[in-house]
């Protein structure tokens, strides 16, 4: 693909995902850069990313839209923990308030990317997914935002004797319009946020929902509503209102994750009292609900109005926590040597990771290996020119994150502008700086994928940091101009201006 030399499309910004960090790209590039052409591929034919792909019951945000919400477009809907199609709806409205469709290309999926030291541009292997048909584009910049899933598959470890089951076996990730679950025996394989959602939104149709876990996990009854956010706009208008709230649950958010992590022994007390309140006198809550690991060593599930545990006390949900042995011809057999009867087993048993989309990339005809590089400020990679990567936070809302490494994105952009150049290269100073994974996190489908991600450092500006007040100072307010980031202009670039 290297040598391809035939006239191709050329953009300045190629933006991967649209998704919603590919469409707050989008809004930062036209409000800081209206100059330049940029284009937004999606593999899929729609945009929304997550939030159009998952179509499982009950199917919402674990987090505030507050501040899940990008900053620039208040979220007006009395839902602060939101439903599925609330948050698609806001996110197309982004898309039309800032006329973002015409930059989306629908069914366009990139394939692999060459860089070119010496015209300073990539060159991108497109696949039309709808007609097989393979396309060359030009870009200056690489921008993915195409989060760190798989979309095409999920996580399903292997199990026993699952060709014997005689019911319906799902992933949420591919969730049947014609799945028939009203008054039949549900059972949830896994603890996550998905599993902690699907148990309350089908035990209201299914004659009994029994999620079963292998290890106790931390469930949170949080409120759907914000009451104070709800006062905040009334008081003081939409937009000035939103802008509020949205610090208020910054705030509210960081301090309780700090509280977690200093305290993590009486956070579980508290945490426990506080699940304990809601379920049935007597329930076992340390069998089901006291895990070995403290809290947010991985990320706390929200239950919004307690709507879990209402489900439990209702007894039309249970939970069971024990190891699978095996499918039977009637449901799962367990190590205890239970058998649950079922007619749907759903596999909720996580992602697969794959960075950057799974695209082979290559830099003057070197593969890139991404665990050997190190991520700089979090959103680009070690001896990788003029590519930019968003993902937000494990500890707090995605979005949070997002919105700083786009202003970032755009600053870098209007610093390259005003100087000539053209080329931008990360690279550590000490190359035998050490090293460890780029999600410090103990979530299961961290821990499969992170040989194959890249890395982070010891220091600044190699930290991948997760506090949003600290990258407010580093993305917003710090200089772009590092002197671990090489700037300069191609050969290309040099001749232009010399004839």
């Amino acid at each position: 693909m290297s040598g391809e030399r035939t006239p191709v499309e050329h953009l300045d910004v190629l933006v991967i995902g649209a998704g919603i960090s590919g469409i707050g790209a989008g809004h930062y590039l036209k409000e800081h850069h209206p100059e330049k052409g940029f284009a937004i591929l999606e593999a899929r034919a729609a945009s929304g990313g997550t939030w159009d792909l998952f179509r499982y019951p009950g199917i919402r945000s674990d987090s505030d839209l507050h501040t899940f919400g990008y900053e620039f477009k208040p979220w007006r809907d009395r839902q602060a923990i939101a439903d599925a199609d609330r948050i698609l709806a806001y996110l197309r409205e982004a898309i039309a308030e800032d006329d973002l469709e015409p930059h989306i290309r629908h069914h366009h999926r990139m394939v692999g990317a060459s860089w070119s030291s010496e015209e300073a541009r990539w060159l991108v292997d497109v696949e039309r997914v709808d007609t097989g048909e393979r396309v060359l584009l030009s870009a200056g910049w690489l921008f993915s935002a195409a989060g760190y899933y798989r979309y095409d598959e999920g996580y399903t470890p292997r199990f026993e004797g699952r060709e014997r089951f005689g019911g319906t076996i799902v992933h949420p990730q591919h969730w049947p319009e014609d799945l028939e679950y009203a008054g039949k025996r549900v059972v949830v394989i896994g603890s996550g946020a998905t599993a902690v959602t699907l148990v309350p939104a089908m035990a209201g149709t299914a004659w009994h929902v029994t999620m079963v876990q292998r290890t106790p996990t931390y469930v949170m009854p949080v409120p759907r509503g914000d009451a104070l956010a709800d006062l905040l706009r009334r008081v003081f208008g939409e937009e000035r209102g939103y802008r509020l709230a949205r610090r208020k649950n910054i705030w509210k958010g960081t301090a309780v994750w700090r509280f977690c992590r200093r305290f993590p022994k009486a956070s579980r007390r508290l945490i426990r009292r506080v699940v304990a309140s809601r379920l049935p006198e007597g329930y076992p809550v340390d069998e089901h609900f006291d895990p070995p690991y403290d809290p947010w060593d991985q990320r706390l599930c929200a239950a919004p109005d307690g709507d879990f545990f209402g489900a439990i006390r209702s007894g039309r949900a249970s939970v069971v926590t024990d190891r699978i042995s095996a499918f039977t011809e009637r449901g799962l057999m367990l190590e205890s040597g239970r058998e649950i009867e079922a007619d749907v087993i759903v596999t909720a048993t996580g992602l697969n990771l794959q960075a950057f989309g799974g695209v082979e990339l290559t830099v003057d005809g070197e593969p890139v290996r991404l665990a050997d590089t190190v991520a700089y400020k979090g959103m680009m990679l070690s001896g990788v020119p003029n590519l930019a990567f968003a993902i937000g936070y494990t500890n707090a809302s995605w979005t949070l994150k997002i919105g700083l490494l786009c202003e970032h994105f755009c600053r870098l952009l209007t610093h390259m502008d005003a100087h000539g150049y053209d080329t931008c290269r990360p690279e550590p100073a000490d190359p035998d700086m050490a090293t460890r994974p780029l999600l410090d996190f103990a979530a299961g489908y961290v821990r499969r994928a992170v040989d194959g991600l890249p890395r982070q450092g010891d220091r600044m500006p190699w930290l991948t940091s997760m506090s949003y007040h600290s990258d407010v100072t580093l993305l917003r307010v710090d200089d772009v101009a590092d002197p671990e980031l090489r700037f300069s202009r191609s050969a290309v670039s040099v001749r232009a201006v010399t004839t």
